[in-house]
């Protein structure tokens, strides 16, 4: 983070501030508007704005409502699970971190395929003595979510392992989901003395983690500059930073990111959004829904994936007129369907603009085009534009009538 970029001449353009010299990125979760790694009970209080470090002084952030163990000692277990990947990914980074330069950590780091790893396996990568170091970093990804308690030999072999975990190791689980509260590894680390766990869950509001974002980046960004960004990247954080860190460099030194600088530089992402285009069709504007259309297609997006996001928009909110119409909010829906809040909130307004009976009709000839193109009836973009011209019928009164829905 903080790398200078080539920018336009210009007040404009300067590469924005990095972290100061020394000092490693922030931890996750720190001001941005997700709950972090707090202060481990043993080791020196964090200063205002110091960023939560995992391995911070071998004195590793735990938060009491996760740690339950009798000992201030520096957790030796984690269990990483959740939704939110970029916090996730940083919170492993910072570990790496605090392992010595890169290719000393490079030497004492062990990533492990959780879909074909045994347990004995894993056991090796820990038992290992550290080269030239006093720690050594196990990565398990995607493990947990398989291990389920119809697998009692793995289940009860790794929990038995956990108890003599030796102290130069430190064993990662990553999960990319929410693990169940009653899964045997995540009860057994939540009793364990030496164990950590902590869910990455995104932020409800992506507008203020945008703002905080900018800020750790040390930046600053107006109200209506962050909310042009959210809508135009949706609730993908990963994404989200990487347009941050232009944006930032972009406005340079001591200069605030303004919505016409989203629009310059995201103007992509914001027209080639698949909810511009169903927002469009939802108000019967079939001249913007064919021009982002073709945008998308000129941006090299293949025309079959185009229509599954279009499918699979309109599945969804049939899902979501059906549980409204039930009396359910949009939070109660983001739930139900396991959506965020910002695509549930979106989708909750976007199925407003339909009934159930035109929605149904709309899938239908979703299915209907998704077929004529797979027999060779017509080619995948002429069957899009008709599909386009199909779904916002002109304004006409005469002519809304002819139309399929």
């Amino acid at each position: 983070m903080g790398a200078a970029a080539q920018c336009p001449a210009g007040g404009h353009g300067r590469p924005g501030p990095g972290p100061p010299p020394g000092r490693p990125p922030p931890g996750p979760g720190d001001d941005d508007g997700r709950s972090g790694l707090d202060g481990h009970p043993g080791g020196p209080p964090r200063k205002a704005g110091e960023p939560r470090d995992p391995l911070r002084g071998d004195r590793t952030g735990v938060s009491s409502q996760e740690r339950k163990g009798p000992t201030a000692s520096p957790p030796r277990v984690y269990i990483f699970h959740g939704e939110d990947e970029l916090g996730c990914r940083e919170a492993l980074d910072s570990l790496r971190q605090r392992l010595g330069p890169p290719e000393m950590a490079a030497l004492n780091t062990t990533l492990l395929d959780g879909r074909s790893v045994t347990v004995g396996q894993i056991q090796d990568a820990c038992d290992t003595v550290p080269f030239l170091a006093d720690r050594r970093l196990v990565i398990v990804e995607g493990l947990l979510s398989r291990l389920t308690s119809s697998r009692q030999k793995e289940v009860q072999a790794l929990t038995a392992y956990l108890d003599r975990l030796p102290e130069t190791a430190r064993l990662v689980f990553v999960e990319r989901g929410t693990l169940d509260e009653h899964h045997p590894i995540l009860k057994k680390v939540r009793q364990h003395p030496y164990g950590y766990i902590k869910r990455f869950t995104p932020p409800h509001r992506l507008e203020g983690w945008i703002v905080q974002r900018v800020q750790r980046k040390g930046g600053t960004i107006t109200p209506q500059a962050a909310s042009a960004l959210a809508e135009a990247v949706g609730p993908d954080l990963q994404q989200l930073d990487r347009e941050l860190e232009k944006l930032v460099a972009y406005a340079g030194v001591g200069g605030t990111i303004q919505p016409e600088d989203v629009e310059q530089l995201v103007s992509a992402a914001q027209e080639a959004n698949i909810f511009a285009m169903v927002d469009a069709l939802g108000r019967r504007d079939g001249e913007k829904a064919a021009r982002l259309l073709h945008q998308l297609l000129e941006e090299g997006q293949h025309p079959l994936a185009l229509l599954a996001m279009i499918v699979r928009q309109f599945r969804l909110l049939i899902q979501v007129k059906e549980l409204a119409g039930a009396g359910a909010r949009a939070e109660a829906i983001a739930r139900r369907l396991r959506l965020h809040p910002f695509v549930a909130r979106k989708l909750y307004v976007q199925a407003q603009n339909f009934s159930t009976a035109q929605l149904e009709r709309v899938y239908r000839y979703l299915l209907e085009t998704d077929l004529a193109i797979k027999t060779g009836e017509m080619t995948d973009v002429v069957a899009l534009d008709l599909l386009i011209a199909g779904l916002a019928p002109p304004p006409d009164p005469a002519a809304l009538s002819q139309r399929r829905w």
